[in-house]
């Protein structure tokens, strides 16, 4: 099943399968999550999903994501691997 926009009453619709977003881990202890302080995080896992959107509002969410990230920080190349998949979204939460 789709996933459902609560306030729209409608189904997200797929966007873009294969989209490419970081996963971040805070910089220190006192990093709020979310947009505030993008500064306080950094690159910490590589994952792809699919984007849907509801088509109401305009909220987007990415869903099908898979059991394991494609690369890590600690990992060789993994700065290139975020550079070559393109990934625009970064997840600042843990």
């Amino acid at each position: 099943m789709k996933p459902v926009c609560v306030g729209c009453q409608r189904f997200f619709k797929p966007k873009k399968t294969g989209t490419y977003f970081i996963e971040a881990m805070p910089i220190g202890d006192n990093a709020p999550a979310g947009v505030e302080h993008p500064e306080l995080w950094t690159p910490y896992k590589l994952w792809a999903g699919d984007l849907y959107e509801c088509e109401g509002c305009g909220a987007q969410t990415i869903v099908g994501v898979g059991r394991k990230p494609i690369a890590e920080h600690y990992q060789p190349g993994f700065k290139d691997a975020v550079q070559s998949y393109r990934a625009r979204i970064q997840v600042n939460d843990c």
